[in-house]
């Protein structure tokens, strides 16, 4: 069994203090600072740290975490703020590691197709910092979050139907362990049996094993074409069952994004997306060179075809590119535009493909009982998609339908033989649905999590039960 009690008000103001006079204005303790600092882009329910700092180094990093696990007071490491289970509540207060100013970019290995990076690095900065090379970073989680986030949640996204997740495109790690050891995981070597795999461990373990603080990661050549298409089906099942016969063909889509009919009423108003209907639809990208694009949209065209899609609208210059992904990015926020006043769970199942259109159907039918506004919008290419649940925040009722709506569809998935969360991890809201996936494993999982933080201060109450 975990367990956490928080330090007495003396050790924590004391320690408080210390962190302060270290770090002088790179420790805040302003209500606002750590109000910012206490959720994520999900549920707002917040949990403050008692402090917020902004280390620069390696060193500072395991300095301050050395005095935190000394006094047993919690750490929480932040990126970018844009998790979506509730990784950075505080949920016993302690200190947040704002990451932000560890952001350069350390090397960048050409030739060899990797970079390594601190973990205050953006997505969107590395592609900026490496366009010289004719090389790109292709994990595209929607938002612009930060490289160590995305490698603590094992994020994926939109590309990684050909790409794959972070967990693949990861050579290395740099981590600081709770007692404040600098700790080397992984080679520049594109394979190894040397060992334990202790990258692939601390890939994904949410901030609760150590801090990672610098990333090796794969780098790709950008592709000779990029061409985007739309298109649109009279119905979902015809749209789901386009992708399950695209996916069993082996056509390596680079992106395939499902948006149902809810969905894409809300992107139409929000983003400005002329000329659509409001039915469900597929957004997608082919990469290659010239005469391999134009092989997979022909095959493309007649799989969907075949299920009554619409004729495709091609976007190949860049502008019009962005355009479509970003419309397709701010999904989330269409949703929450197109029903204003609300909150939201995001569901995060990823089932095998084949089982792809029943989970998505039983996955609607769930949500009709409940009766909320909800929409559908998903990497479908490799199984994974998420229901956007809307209900009053200030309604208990409207939260506990939310509530069910969202564990009952993740257990749907795990019937399926698929997973509770593809990508955002799980948090403090996915706590049962672990168990329910994983049984006895996750006694294991406690075990590793004792060893690793025997005093439970590395953001304690999440992705593992307590017991």
């Amino acid at each position: 069994m975990l367990t956490f009690d928080r330090p007495t008000e003396a050790t924590v103001s004391s320690a408080v203090a210390t962190l302060c006079k270290t770090y002088g204005e790179r420790a805040v303790t302003s209500q606002s600072v750590r109000e910012h600092h206490s959720h994520g882009e999900g549920m707002q329910d917040a949990g403050l740290p008692d402090v917020v700092v902004f280390p620069e180094s390696n060193e500072e990093v395991a300095s301050i975490l050395k005095l935190c696990n000394q006094a047993r007071i919690p750490v929480i490491a932040y990126g970018t703020g844009t998790s979506l289970e509730g990784h950075l509540k505080a949920l016993y207060g302690g200190v947040c590691l704002d990451l932000s100013r560890m952001n350069r970019v350390l090397e960048i290995n050409a030739e060899d197709l990797d970079c390594r990076v601190q973990a205050g690095v953006t997505r969107e900065q590395l592609n900026a910092d490496i366009r010289h090379t004719g090389l790109f970073f292709p994990i595209d989680p929607g938002a612009n979050a930060s490289i160590g986030g995305m490698s603590a949640t094992r994020a994926s996204g939109t590309n990684a139907v050909r790409y794959g997740t972070m967990r693949e495109n990861i050579l290395g790690l740099t981590v600081i362990t709770p007692d404040g050891r600098i700790i080397k995981t992984g080679t520049r070597a594109k394979k190894s049996s040397a060992g334990y795999d202790l990258t692939r461990l601390y890939i994904g373990s949410e901030g609760t094993l150590g801090i990672i603080t610098e990333i090796q990661l794969k780098l790709y050549g950008v592709p000779e074409r990029i061409s985007a298409a739309v298109t649109q089906f009279e119905d979902l099942p015809s749209a789901v069952n386009s992708v399950i016969t695209a996916m069993q063909l082996g056509i390596p889509m680079a992106r395939i994004e499902l948006l149902d009919e809810v969905q894409m009423d809300a992107s139409i108003k929000y983003s400005k997306l002329d000329g659509f209907a409001v039915k469900p639809t597929l957004f997608m990208e082919f990469h290659g060179t010239d005469a391999y694009v134009s092989e997979q949209i022909e095959l493309m065209k007649s799989i969907t075809a075949e299920h009554g899609a619409s004729d495709y609208r091609f976007a190949d210059k860049p502008e019009d590119r962005s355009k479509l992904w970003k419309a397709r990015h701010d999904a989330y926020w269409a949703g929450m535009n197109y029903v204003p006043g609300k909150q939201a769970f995001s569901t995060d199942t990823c089932v095998p493909i084949s089982r792809l259109a029943d989970c998505v159907k039983a996955a609607k039918d769930e949500v009709a009982k409940s009766g909320l506004v909800c929409m559908i919008v998903g990497h479908v290419g490799d199984g994974n998609f998420h229901v956007l649940i809307t209900f009053d925040p200030n309604s208990a009722d409207e939260r506990q339908r939310a509530e069910v709506a969202a564990d009952r569809i993740a257990h749907i998935a795990i019937g399926m033989g698929g997973t509770c969360t593809g990508e955002h991890g799980i948090g403090i809201h996915k706590l049962d649905a672990l168990k329910a996936e994983h049984g006895e494993a996750v006694d294991v999982m406690r075990t590793l999590k004792k060893a690793l933080d025997p005093n439970n201060i590395m953001n304690p109450g999440k992705t593992i039960p307590m017991q």
